[in-house]
Formats: structure tokens, sequence, C-alpha cells
């Protein structure tokens, strides 16, 4: 997959991306943490559970998500949007 640079985004691109990654970023955060929630639930419930493992494995994608809307924000106090 090829990485668009910021910097050659037009305004409206700009925002429409900032708009994207947001959305998905949190929404995948909160979806992880019901998830993990569920999962200590069961564990406390029914005993241990792989089900844990998985918000914590995808953890690192909101991770990174939450830096490339840091990136765009700057961009776009560079821009002054």
């Amino acid at each position: 997959m090829t990485e668009v640079k910021l910097e050659e985004l037009s305004d409206e691109a700009l925002l429409k991306r900032e708009k994207m990654v947001s959305s998905v970023t949190y929404t995948l955060g909160g979806m992880l943490l019901v998830l993990l929630c569920l999962g200590i639930y069961l564990t406390f419930k029914k005993g241990f559970t792989p089900l844990i493992v998985v918000p914590i494995g995808l953890s690192p994608i909101v991770l990174t998500n939450l830096g490339i809307i840091k990136k765009i924000k700057a961009e776009r106090k560079l821009r002054g949007l």
C-alpha cells in the first residue's frame, strides 16, 4: 500500500482523511475496550479465556492511528485550517 504524504493532500482531502481515520480509530478503540471488559468478566466468571489476548494484540493499531491523527492535526495547524 502506498503511503500518501500529508503535504500533498488538498485541504478538503486532509479534512476528509482526518474525519475517516478519527471515526475508525475511536470506533475500534471503543470496541476493543468493550471486548477487554467482556474478556475480564468472562475470566472471573468461567476462568481464563483467550479472548483477552485479542484487544491487547490489536491495540497497536489504535496507537498507530492516534499517531496519524496527531500528524494530520499538526498539518492542519501548519496550514491554518
